[in-house]
């Protein structure tokens, strides 16, 4: 296959006729990428990037089992999902198998957008009500019904531009958070947080539809919410007449690894009300799902208004989605997750113990956040620090990001597929940035000897210091890896 452009003609007929608020990745030297395979993508001119962040290419780019599926199908039908066609009550009874019992209901649609705002109807009519609680720092997707239960957007544009019906959260941060590593309880506490919302709304003549959050924040600097958080919530919301929703579109499908959902880390007597979906979904193929219970599925159909997607659910779609339970199983890719994740956290840690800048590692499976930090008894953010490592990380061909409330939290969410080869390859790389840094700024190394346990002041916190191409490029994968110097976006952009 031939580029009809070059890299600079693509450019120019981006800002031609693409939205300027649609930015792109490294914006001042942003990368072509022409085709990719498993954890790797490869540029017009066949270098080869490690891909850390793309959590949407589940099983891996370009996986050969999924695009067969995709032809086989699309060469006999793809029709509107009105149609009578098996593949969709075959996934349907396939993916429901995988979550807790009284999950059982599937609305099928086409982004994780489509499917949190489809989650928020579903609540709405279920319970009456129309108010939303959410956390501080979410983001739910790119509609504006989502916009407006997303701070991560609507806090870039001032007080005003939240809505009245809106109660947001403290985020569950144990390391940055109101509640850190040394309360007692930090997720009945961030839970009662919770609690006190509902009762301000119900002081005010206000009534909650839904408690959304995603099982673990990615956007608000890769959060594991502490043990009981999910549960309490939970009750506290029922309690007032609400239902709770996962948002699941970027840390589902067996990315924790011991789980194959993410809120199933809180603990089985913990069920969310509806689960949404998108993203890992079909590696990459543009679907998503809402499932809920027999209750709320069948609230939502006593309106009388007819429901229907053209293309949620049509048979390409769920061929592909059926493909992807295949390989996660067939290759043990949460296997996978879990001893790689294991391992990065382990390298990773070895690294804390070299430099003072890494503050925190948190994460589960292959969901794992480095918080970078200027100084590590006050915690304060590393930001341009953090933006300066992942762009001299893109120089070395391996693709991280970073985000969180002060973008100051290296992020990693590989195709599944990442080894233990890619780790050690990525961590190594960031040991030499970081000790050039510190050289080149006179920053002081950890203490090795430092002891976990040792109490920090920071703001009114005692805490703990430790937490818990060418066409050819794809099949040559050749690694190349120059060095050049680029100046930092301050462009937020969401992966």
């Amino acid at each position: 296959m031939c580029e009809a452009y070059s890299k600079e003609k693509t450019i120019e007929m981006r800002k031609k006729h693409i939205g300027p608020s649609c930015k792109v990745f490294f914006a001042k030297d942003p990368i072509k990428i022409v085709c990719a395979k498993g954890q790797y993508m490869f540029d017009e001119k066949g270098e080869k990037y490690l891909d850390c962040i793309n959590n949407v290419a589940h099983v891996g780019h370009s996986h050969p089992e999924v695009t067969k599926a995709a032809v086989k199908q699309m060469e006999l039908l793809n029709t509107n999902s009105r149609f009578l066609h098996d593949n969709l009550v075959q996934y349907a009874e396939r993916l429901t198998a995988t979550l807790p019992e009284r999950l059982s209901v599937c609305y099928f649609v086409n982004s994780g957008s489509e499917a949190n705002d489809l989650a928020l109807r579903l609540a709405r009519q279920y319970s009456g009500h129309n108010d939303v609680i959410t956390l501080d720092h979410a983001y739910h997707g790119h509609v504006t019904s989502l916009i407006d239960i997303s701070p991560y957007k609507f806090q870039q544009l001032g007080k005003e531009a939240k809505k009245e019906y809106i109660h947001v959260a403290p985020s569950p941060d144990t390391y940055r958070g109101k509640y850190r590593e040394d309360h007692p309880d930090p997720g009945a506490a961030y839970a009662e947080e919770v609690n006190d919302l509902i009762r301000e709304a119900h002081q005010n003549n206000r009534q909650i539809a839904a408690f959304i959050a995603e099982s673990m924040q990615s956007c608000g600097g890769q959060i594991i919410p502490p043990p009981g958080y999910f549960q309490k919530v939970a009750e506290y919301v029922r309690n007032a007449g609400g239902v709770f929703i996962a948002d699941e579109v970027q840390v589902g499908f067996g990315r924790v690894g011991e789980h194959f959902w993410s809120f199933q880390l809180q603990g089985e007597d913990f069920v969310p009300d509806i689960v949404t979906m998108g993203k890992p979904i079909g590696n990459g193929h543009p679907m998503s799902c809402v499932v809920t219970t027999k209750e709320i599925a069948e609230a939502f159909g006593a309106t009388g208004l007819e429901y229907f997607n053209t293309f949620g659910g049509n048979p390409v779609s769920c061929a592909i989605g059926l493909t992807v339970l295949d390989i996660i199983e067939k290759e043990d890719l949460r296997g996978n997750a879990t001893r790689v994740g294991n391992y990065l956290v382990e390298l990773l840690q070895e690294q804390k113990d070299k430099h003072q800048m890494i503050g925190d590692i948190r994460g589960v499976g292959l969901f794992v956040g480095v918080d970078l930090v200027k100084d590590r008894q006050l915690r304060t953010p590393a930001t341009a620090e953090a933006q300066h490592i992942i762009y001299k990380l893109k120089e070395k061909r391996i693709l991280l990001s970073a985000d969180g409330p002060h973008r100051n939290v290296l992020k990693f969410k590989p195709p599944m597929c990442f080894s233990k080869e890619d780790a050690k390859m990525v961590v190594d790389a960031i040991d030499e940035l970081l000790t050039a840094f510190e050289e080149g700024t006179g920053t002081k190394r950890a203490a090795v000897n430092e002891q976990p346990g040792s109490k920090r002041k920071d703001t009114g916190h005692t805490h703990d210091s430790s937490n818990n191409v060418h066409s050819n490029a794809c099949r040559t994968q050749k690694s190349g890896f120059r060095s050049k110097n680029h100046s930092v976006s301050n462009k937020r952009i969401r992966t």
